[in-house]
């Protein structure tokens, strides 16, 4: 759900003024709107976009959210993606009109940019220990209240932290305790008692309620399908023990959430495998590379890879660059680096090249390093590349994608640019 207000924010993108900030951008669109350069249509190989520049595909993008939306639906599951994929409030409103029952977030300033674009729902997989931030979220919550706001929290220290800031507080913040993965994972609660210990403190904390249980299965130490499946049958047992114990008295729902990219078919196994407790169940599933997917590491970890009945989601990120040197038949240069391509994970992927109006696969291109604004190109003897030519480049991990880029055309495949997605880092 948007507010209506939120709804006018996200209207007024489209009147920021296209100037420096914007990197790819033709010269010529300097001083206009974004809502006036995208009615524009133009084209992003033909009509002066300047390389490098990160495109998103129209048709990819809206298959990924409607694929998603499909899945989570067959499987009873509540879906609030992960926004600090994109950070791109106009793709949170997408994935809310396609069934979203919120959005993630993982720090208090992405919360802020979720509600200056309206968002009512919002599940904030981290500890918030900051009392400011507590602070704020309290102002929030009290001036709006169809605003609904889930943390996590994972130890007592933390739990006497948060109600102290919020003393005095009006609606109290609704919290999970957060199960650790295992010994050595990232955050949460090592063990049950623990796990009991922290929701009893919740419990004499006036600023907060107890609403469920949490946790990622993504840190599952040496994750295979059978630990996955193991750990999340504990977080299911805990949520059980909680309510067997009256921990979750007069809720009117009991959250469970759990589901990163790369396990979320065995969340939903998992999750079907919940009894019927004393109040319905929010079985929330968070996954948020899917709204682009990627050519790399999503590529190999999605699930739909195991369920390939279920369907598959497409890479929608290419970027593009230009050959501007050729020292060698060996050895080529694009004018795209670190400050451009995701590669924390996995290196760009040279996929097609364009050169007058014509495009092919890059055959005998590989891409061997990365500088801060060169990538470097090993060739074989079957890549026909000359300086000048438009490199289309696939990426690995959609979170280090969207980070690098403010304003980001989304093109038709023919290349007609429909769209430009603003990211808010």
């Amino acid at each position: 759900m948007v507010s209506g207000t939120g709804s006018d924010a996200l209207a007024r993108l489209a009147d920021e003024r296209v100037d420096h900030r914007f990197r790819g951008l033709p010269p010529d669109a300097e001083g206009l709107t974004v809502g006036e350069l995208a009615a524009r249509r133009l084209n992003l190989f033909t009509d002066g976009f300047t390389t490098p520049v990160l495109a998103l595909s129209a048709e990819r993008l809206e298959h990924n959210l409607k694929l998603m939306e499909t899945y989570t639906a067959r499987h009873g599951l509540a879906f609030a993606p992960h926004g600090k994929t994109s950070m791109a409030p106009q793709l949170f409103q997408r994935q809310i009109e396609h069934g979203a029952w919120g959005i993630t977030l993982a720090v208090p300033h992405q919360v802020r940019v979720a509600r200056a674009f309206g968002v009512q729902r919002v599940f904030l997989a981290n500890e918030l220990v900051d009392a400011a931030a507590l602070r704020w979220i309290s102002a929030q919550l009290d001036a709006d209240a169809d605003f609904r706001l889930i943390c996590y929290v994972d130890s007592v220290r933390g739990v006497e932290l948060m109600d102290a800031a919020l003393r005095g507080a009006g609606r109290p913040v609704d919290v999970v305790i957060e199960l650790a993965a295992g010994e050595g994972a990232r955050t949460g609660v090592r063990t049950e008692a623990e796990c009991a210990a922290v929701a009893d403190a919740v419990a004499g904390a006036c600023g907060l309620r107890l609403v469920g249980v949490a946790g990622y299965e993504g840190e599952v130490p040496g994750a295979d399908p059978e630990r996955v499946r193991a750990w999340l049958r504990r977080l299911v047992a805990l949520a059980v023990e909680f309510d067997k114990a009256g921990r979750f008295a007069g809720l009117d729902e009991i959250v469970v959430s759990a589901g990163g990219s790369a396990w979320f078919d065995a969340v939903a196994d998992v999750f079907a495998e919940i009894p019927e407790l004393s109040a319905p169940v929010l079985k929330l599933l968070r996954s948020g590379a899917y709204v682009s997917h990627d050519d790399g590491h999503y590529r190999k970890l999605t699930p739909f890879n195991r369920v390939p009945e279920e369907g598959a989601l497409e890479p929608a990120f290419r970027l593009w660059a230009q050959v501007v040197s050729r020292p060698s038949c060996e050895q080529a240069f694009l004018n795209a680096g670190k400050r451009d391509a995701a590669y924390d994970l996995d290196l760009p992927f040279a996929q097609v090249v364009r050169r007058d109006g014509a495009e092919r696969p890059a055959a005998g291109i590989a891409v061997t390093a990365l500088s801060d604004q060169h990538a470097w190109l090993r060739t074989t003897e079957e890549a026909d590349l000359q300086v000048g030519d438009w490199v289309g480049l696939g990426l690995s991990h959609p979170c280090t994608s969207f980070d690098k880029w403010v304003l980001i055309p989304v093109a038709e495949a023919d290349g007609t640019v429909v769209d430009y997605i603003r990211t808010f880092f």
